[in-house]
């Protein structure tokens, strides 16, 4: 509540929040296990009356890990299944669940953005829609101002860390110029997150990121 008070004395617009339910990481939504269906749609109903709290709109969402004892398809098919159901809790709000692509380890089942594309598809709800980080996907499969274009229609929200080290714009070798003027100019206008740490510590490393995203939204002034 305090947030969402400071927030709107502010003007500022409340990014993402994990729709997090838990130890559900390892054995995940994957499994089709109806303990992890329960959980994840107790969790989603949770998560509007957070969202009604700090005014947000958006809500990450990560499947979990690979269930190395069934096919991919079935493991697809379940993670549809379960995303449909969340969907269906936050629609009716206007409220999306933003799906998050990660490259901390191979065993998460979701890693590329092609795929996501492809649950967002399946699942067929405005309130399911792809966080494109483009930490994550550099490191995952680069190509991202065409994989961007590819996956456009389904993408909500998008999230900044430069690699590698996962530092503000200019610290690694994403070219952030283009990156931010390229989806300005394909009409984004939402929020671009900033999922990262600074390169320097204390007051100069504060204003350093400050400089590194003047420069690299310099495009637009």
């Amino acid at each position: 509540e305090r947030i969402g008070k400071t927030l709107a004395q502010l003007n500022m617009t409340m990014g993402v929040f994990v729709v997090d339910g838990g130890d559900n990481w390892k054995v995940s939504l994957t499994s089709g296990k109806q303990e992890f269906k329960d959980n994840f749609v107790k969790t989603c109903k949770a998560s509007v009356e957070a969202a009604k709290r700090v005014n947000a709109k958006w809500m990450t969402v990560v499947p979990g890990f690979f269930d190395r004892k069934l096919p991919i398809g079935i493991q697809t098919s379940n993670v549809v299944d379960t995303l449909r159901r969340g969907a269906e809790i936050f629609e009716p709000h206007g409220l999306v669940m933003v799906l998050e692509p990660l490259s901390d380890t191979p065993e998460l089942f979701m890693r590329y953005s092609d795929q996501t594309y492809e649950l967002c598809k399946a699942v067929k709800s405005p309130a399911c829609k792809i966080l494109y980080d483009a930490y994550h996907m550099q490191r995952n499969e680069g190509n991202l101002i065409n994989n961007i274009n590819t996956c456009w229609d389904e993408i909500a929200y998008f999230q900044i860390g430069d690699n590698p080290g996962r530092k503000e714009p200019g610290t690694g070798e994403i070219n952030h110029k283009n990156l931010f003027k390229h989806i300005y100019d394909k009409g984004f206008r939402g929020v671009v997150g900033m999922e990262h740490g600074n390169a320097k510590e204390g007051k100069e490393g504060e204003l350093a990121l400050i400089q590194a995203y003047r420069e690299a939204d310099s495009f637009n002034n």
